[in-house]
C-alpha cells in the first residue's frame, strides 16, 4: 500500500531549506526509498511549509527514515525551523488520477465511435492532434473522430490494451497496444481479412480537465505490412 508522509514546518529561511533539501537528495542517491517529493508553500502565510513525501509502502519509508543522512538532515531542518516540525503519516486508500483515467476512457471506449457530444465533453474545441502516420495535423475534436471513424470502419473490432501510464504535470504518456480485423475499407485500401497489431505511445496535454493537445508515435508501416500493403525489407 502506498505510505504519504506530510512534513509540517514553519521557517522563514527558505533559500537554505531549498539547498538541504538539495543536500538530501545528492546523499541519498541510489539508498533513499522516496518516490516523490513536493514541498508547498502556504499562500496566506509564506513562512509555513509543507512537504509531502510518497514511498512505496510504510516498510520502505521506514527503511528511508533509518538512513544516517536522513537523521542527518532532519537535525539542520529543525535548526531552520523556527518551531519542531510535525508529521503526519499516511496509508493512501483511494488514488485517482483523473489525466490517467480520462486517456484510458478515450482509448478503450471512445476512439472510433460516432459521439460528437463526448467528443466535445473530452477534447477541447482547439484540439491538435499530431500523428506520425499524417501528412499535417488534425485540428478540432470533430476532425479527430472523423479520422478514427476511418479506422473503426477498416477495423471493425478494433480494440486498444493499455499497457502503462506515466502522468506529469499536465501530460499524460500512454504506453498501448492495438488489434483488429481489416475486414473493412481504410481510406481507399481494400479489406485484407488479415488480423492485424501494432504498439504506440500517445502523449496528451491537458488544459482546465479536458484534452488540449495530442502526439501519437505508433508502428503505421508495421499495420501496412500486416495488411499486405507494403512489403518491408527483411
Amino acid at each position: 500500500m502506498t505510505f504519504v508522509q506530510i512534513i509540517d514546518c514553519r521557517t522563514s529561511r527558505h533559500d537554505d531549506m531549498n539547498r538541504l533539501m538539495d543536500t538530501w537528495i545528492e546523499a541519498t542517491k541510489g539508498k533513499r526509498t522516496a518516490t516523490h517529493s513536493m514541498v508547498g508553500r502556504d499562500r496566506s502565510g509564506p513562512d509555513h511549509l509543507v512537504e509531502i513525501v510518497e514511498f512505496p509502502s510504510y516498510e520502505e519509508a521506514m527503511r528511508n527514515s533509518t538512513l544516517p543522512e536522513t537523521n542527518r538532515i532532519f537535525e539542520e531542518m529543525v535548526a531552520l525551523c523556527e518551531e519542531i516540525p510535525t508529521f503526519t503519516d499516511l496509508d493512501v486508500v483511494r488514488d485517482e488520477q483523473l489525466g490517467k483515467e480520462t486517456c484510458r476512457r478515450y482509448l478503450r471506449e471512445l476512439c472510433g465511435r460516432d459521439d460528437p457530444a463526448a467528443y466535445a465533453e473530452m477534447f477541447t474545441p482547439a484540439y491538435i492532434d499530431h500523428d506520425i502516420a499524417m501528412d499535417v495535423d488534425t485540428i478540432g475534436p470533430d476532425a479527430l473522430r472523423e479520422e478514427t471513424l476511418a479506422y473503426r470502419h477498416g477495423f471493425p473490432d478494433f480494440e486498444f490494451t493499455v499497457e502503462d501510464q506515466i502522468a506529469e504535470g499536465d501530460r499524460v504518456v500512454t504506453r498501448w497496444s492495438w488489434r483488429g480485423t481489416n475486414s473493412g475499407e481504410m481510406r481507399g485500401m481494400p479489406p485484407s481479412g488479415k488480423e492485424v497489431s501494432v504498439v504506440g505511445t500517445t502523449t496528451f496535454r491537458f488544459e482546465g480537465g479536458r484534452i488540449a493537445e495530442g502526439w501519437w508515435h505508433w508502428d503505421s508501416l508495421g499495420m501496412l505490412s500486416q495488411m499486405g500493403v507494403i512489403r518491408l525489407p527483411s
